[in-house]
């Protein structure tokens, strides 16, 4: 079989291996190659094509939009499907709008805790047709899914699957909200009565999954309980409450789940403490990529507040940010592409800075916060206007905040 892989990122290049082990005849294209993935293509000995050849299979990586003209007319699946069949061992899966790799990190620290063999990639790390390869009978394969995955699946189907929430996201994307709740619930449809689905009892969407598939039910988010936990935030309470009853299905001892919530230290770029400095705390969000995980991220947080918002505008609404901030928000600071429109939605309501950068965002707040500040990034926008991905973006963020003191930025 010939098959073309649209996009050259790890899943498309995971892709390519991956049907070369099954013995297909593979071409790769991408609209902006780096020097990096065509090497990687030229090891494999798979050619760069510059077009969208004829093939008897097109797999597009999560990047790719599947609604590209090009893909009109051609037999699609995403890089996802395409590991399903070779995926050994069972699956859990978790989707949601925001605490995706919170939850799914969390569930891989809890099962190895709880000596339960298991191995974690997905949206994260390792992409599936890379793990199918280390996939072993009997191993659990925790896999965090992107709505980008998932709308381009037919057969998948997860032996666990978890939903966490769904709110407006990826509209730029998906276009509507019923598109990208429908592209997320399609985990759900092929799932057999042997199958388990974990749901938000507090999220409506979410309850009108349990409709979907045939697999039973469990809620979580109905009890009011709180873990002992390093992880800051009600919503974070939910993302442990969402991992617990997931890997009791999948066979994790009780004491031993709740030893392992109490030793998760969370994930780097999701409300991470960075240092203090002349009393103020700097958090680095970056993965807070919408408005509901920047809300999130507000709640979670006590007192001022110096709020850094901005970068590629997915589509979002920003008006629902002014409540939480007014009162709290001793500075906004505006940067990337997005800076225009969030200013205009947000208006007068707030103390508005246009930063523009990165850089530039952290200096001006610092130089004005007082002892007993936050300076928080949770930008509510995607990342790819002026950093690589939103690691890149905290990545920076890190960086610059542990230059403060050195710098010309000192505080006082």
């Amino acid at each position: 079989m010939k098959v073309l892989v649209v996009g050259l990122g790890k899943s498309g290049l995971a892709a390519c291996e991956l049907l070369l082990s099954r013995g297909d005849t593979v071409v790769a294209t991408d609209s902006k190659p780096t020097p990096e993935s065509l090497a990687a293509l030229d090891r494999l000995g798979v050619p760069f094509t510059p077009e969208f050849v004829s093939s008897d299979l097109t797999v597009i990586s999560p990047g790719v939009a599947a609604d590209l003209p090009q893909l009109a007319g051609r037999d699609v699946i995403g890089e996802l499907e395409l590991a399903f069949p070779y995926l050994q061992g069972p699956i859990l899966g978790i989707t949601g709008s925001n605490g995706k790799t919170t939850t799914t990190a969390l569930c891989g620290h809890i099962l190895q805790h709880a000596g339960v063999a298991c191995q974690v990639g997905g949206n994260i790390g390792v992409a599936p047709a890379a793990m199918a390869a280390t996939s072993k009978p009997g191993q659990w394969n925790v896999l965090e899914l992107s709505s980008f995955q998932l709308e381009t699946t037919r057969a998948f189907r997860p032996d666990i699957g978890v939903c966490l929430n769904v709110t407006p996201n990826h509209l730029d994307r998906h276009y509507t909200l019923e598109n990208y709740a429908a592209a997320k619930g399609l985990m759900f449809a092929q799932q057999t009565a042997q199958d388990a689905k974990v749901l938000n009892f507090g999220d409506a969407t979410c309850r009108g999954y349990e409709a979907l598939g045939q697999a039973a039910t469990y809620w979580f988010n109905q009890t009011a309980r709180h873990y002992e936990a390093q992880l800051q935030g009600e919503h974070n309470q939910e993302n442990i409450d969402a991992a617990v009853t997931a890997c009791r299905i999948a066979g994790a001892d009780e004491q031993a789940m709740l030893e392992a919530v109490k030793t998760f230290p969370g994930v780097e770029h999701r409300l991470e403490f960075v240092r203090e400095l002349n009393g103020v705390r700097f958090y680095n969000d970056s993965k807070a990529t919408s408005v509901d995980a920047t809300l999130k991220a507000i709640a979670a947080l006590n007192g001022p507040l110096w709020i850094i918002l901005g970068g590629k505008d997915k589509g979002s609404d920003y008006r629902p940010l002014i409540a939480p901030l007014a009162g709290r928000a001793r500075g906004v600071m505006l940067i990337g592409a997005a800076a225009d429109k969030i200013e205009s939605h947000l208006g007068d309501a707030l103390p508005l800075h246009r930063s523009r950068t990165l850089d530039v965002a952290i200096r001006e707040a610092f130089a004005a916060a007082q002892p007993g500040d936050t300076i928080l990034l949770a930008p509510a926008c995607a990342s790819f206007d002026q950093f690589r991905s939103f690691e890149h973006r905290g990545d920076v963020f890190k960086q610059l905040v542990h230059q403060l003191e050195a710098g010309p930025w000192r505080n006082g």
